[in-house]
């Protein structure tokens, strides 16, 4: 039988994530701001998760509702 080596692997420290509408204190999330939306979209135009950004469960429906309106009226792709 083969043995198999165990490799360490290197810890590397995991920052965690903070919400930046909770730190302002947002109370609205406008969807007519597209620089903001921007940064929560790909270049393919769809919304990225909350576990890769970092928001906070309301502001993610926040987020998910200003971005569709905003593309509704074609303000972003």
């Amino acid at each position: 039988m083969a043995t198999r080596r165990k490799t360490k692997r290197k810890k590397t420290a995991v920052r965690a994530k903070v919400c930046r509408f909770t730190e302002q204190k947002v109370n609205y999330i406008d969807f007519a701001d597209a620089d903001v939306l921007k940064k929560f979209m790909t270049e393919g135009g769809r919304i990225l998760p909350r576990r890769i950004t970092g928001v906070s469960k309301r502001y993610q429906s926040m987020l998910g509702a200003a971005i569709k309106r905003a593309r509704n009226i074609a303000l972003v792709k």
